[in-house]
């Protein structure tokens, strides 16, 4: 009903309800209402109410690449672990979406998100650490899929 919808002949995949920050849902996970209370409830939250809307041909690792380039891109470099910590997200993920990456790249995703979340200043931080630990959560299997066999795994 609204933007129009989903191109013909593609499915829901993904949605992140609140701007590129906030963590994603599953398509399985948004038959919920549009309000601060019900989003946080099914895990995410409404944030800017940006939101965002992936069909199955989105490459999630493609996706989460992009993300981490504009947070390391906005870091203004005052904190360590946000002007270290988004860099290194955006050099695993340029990694892994080069067919390059290994498990440990995947791995180290997630523990340098975790040595982001609540030790800045300010919260871009988090809130380039939050899509990290989300997309890992709900779409590992597109992580490992590229790790194992490449840039040909796209969209798994």
């Amino acid at each position: 009903m609204h933007a129009g919808g989903l191109l013909p002949g593609r499915k829901l995949k993904a949605v992140i309800p609140g701007g590129s920050s906030v963590p994603i849902l599953t398509a399985a996970e948004i038959d919920v209402a549009m309000d601060f209370d019900s989003v946080a409830k099914a895990g995410s939250m409404l944030g800017s109410a940006g939101i965002i809307v992936m069909d199955d041909s989105t490459d999630m690792v493609s996706a989460l690449r992009t993300i981490a380039h504009f947070y390391h891109h906005e870091s203004c470099g005052q904190c360590t672990p946000c002007r270290e910590g988004t860099g290194w997200l955006e050099t695993i993920l340029d990694r892994i979406d080069a067919g390059e990456g290994t498990e440990a790249d995947v791995a180290k995703l997630d523990n340098v998100a975790a040595g982001m979340l609540g030790n800045t200043i300010c919260v871009l931080a988090d809130a380039a650490a939050m899509p990290v630990q989300s997309f890992l959560k709900k779409f590992g299997g597109e992580f490992a899929a590229k790790v194992k066999n490449g840039r040909a795994s796209a969209a798994a």
